[in-house]
């Protein structure tokens, strides 16, 4: 293979990469310069000169002329007069030669390494350009196709045969791929790893669904609505606190658009991620008020040293904060900062008539007794009104523990 292959091919697939040419000379240079290493143990000496449209390639081997008997005479950079001679009659001492050398003088083994390592930097500098590529799309949605489903992962391809991966971690619990699917999801993160770009998608980061909303949003994604935050559980339930600086707009229902137009677009995407979108707002009763919607809240208490605070419900009203699976009080803890414990409001007759759970603390353990309170159970009879199998749904309670809590309880009211 000679130079002018070699340089063609490379600067070939270096333009169609939209390689600048400063870096493909580089490289170039840096590959024949290793040749030259090799052979003549040092490049200081030697000019090389390439024109990557022609394919072109010189390489010179510079040298000062010096005495025969000079002490100097095996210096990289000198030459003998009787050698210079040869080259040319006329070179006299302290004169320079140029000497050109040949691509084949390196031999036909040296050149084949040059070709394998060009192919190399080639293969390097179009990983180092993908990560580059997809590092400035992270958090940006992209469209790729499924290729090969694997039991921890989801591998799929862009539009220029990009490998592209989706761990089970960052897909929703419902998503269910085949061979060929179209997917949406959002460049999550690239990490380069042994010299290997690994692009991972997700479709689970509220980055997603912000993008989501500024896709179906008009008035999100020109800056009119500003996105406060966004807490999710995906597949199941999410909650996104939206802010307007315009008066004349009404974020929440720009959001959810007419008859829920645009907001049914984003819950289809989610496959049918229950989506409530609330009016963000710096007064913390109310955030945390709408927070917990759709419960009505009849008060609060806020703890700000610990970060808690206690919201009182009617009865009807504890099941619907909570929500199912504990989903809805979970993320309006989250979405407002605070841990929230919610609490029973009982009239004057029932508090005479049932038992706070912390009076049977000699009996049932503190664990447990707190178990029931996350969920919103702190009396005895809020826990009797409810079955066994309600409780192992909201609780993480053992069956065992349940029947044994429901004994106490019961022996108090006989």
């Amino acid at each position: 293979m000679d130079a002018k292959v070699l340089i063609e091919s490379f600067a070939e697939f270096a333009r169609s990469k939209n390689v600048d040419r400063p870096t493909m000379i580089r490289i170039l240079e840096d590959v024949f310069r290793a040749m030259i290493r090799k052979k003549y143990e040092t490049d200081e000496n030697f000019d090389v000169i390439i024109n990557a449209d022609k394919g072109d390639l010189e390489i010179v081997r510079i040298r000062e002329i010096v005495d025969d008997n000079s002490e100097d005479i095996w210096d990289y950079d000198k030459i003998s007069l009787s050698e210079a001679k040869k080259i040319e009659p006329d070179f006299e001492i302290g004169e320079e030669t140029y000497e050109k050398i040949e691509l084949e003088d390196f031999g036909r083994r040296a050149v084949m390494m040059a070709r394998q390592t060009l192919i190399q930097r080639i293969k390097d500098l179009e990983k180092d350009l993908l990560f580059q590529q997809y590092e400035e799309l992270v958090g940006e949605i992209i469209n790729a196709e499924v290729y090969q489903i694997l039991g921890r992962e989801v591998l799929l391809m862009d539009g220029e045969g990009n490998e592209l991966i989706m761990p089970k971690s960052e897909q929703i619990p419902k998503d269910r791929f085949r061979k060929g699917d179209a997917v949406r999801a959002i460049v999550h993160k690239v990490e380069m790893i042994n010299g290997n770009p690994r692009i991972v998608l997700s479709r689970t980061s509220p980055i997603f669904l912000e993008r989501l909303f500024e896709n179906e949003v008009p008035e999100v994604y020109d800056g009119l609505i500003t996105i406060k935050k966004i807490v999710r559980e995906p597949g199941e339930r999410a909650k996104v606190a939206v802010e307007s600086y315009d008066d004349r707009i009404d974020p929440v229902g720009a959001c959810v658009g007419m008859k829920g137009s645009r907001i049914h677009a984003v819950v289809r995407e989610l496959q049918n991620e229950n989506i409530d979108v609330i009016n963000y707002t710096e007064n913390l009763d109310l955030y945390v008020s709408r927070a917990l919607s759709p419960a009505k809240v009849s008060s609060l208490q806020v703890n700000e040293e610990e970060k808690r605070i206690s919201v009182y419900l009617k009865p009807d009203q504890v099941s619907l904060a909570i929500g199912k699976g504990g989903f809805n009080i979970r993320l309006a803890s989250r979405l407002v900062g605070y841990e929230i414990d919610v609490f029973r409001e009982l009239s004057g007759y029932e508090d005479e008539e049932d038992v706070d759970l912390s009076e049977f603390s000699d009996e049932i353990e503190a664990w447990v007794i707190e178990e029931f309170k996350k969920t919103g159970l702190d009396t005895a009879k809020s826990v009797l009104a409810l079955t066994k199998e309600d409780l192992l749904r909201r609780t993480e309670l053992e069956e065992e523990t349940i029947d044994d809590v429901f004994k106490i309880l019961k022996q108090e009211f006989e």
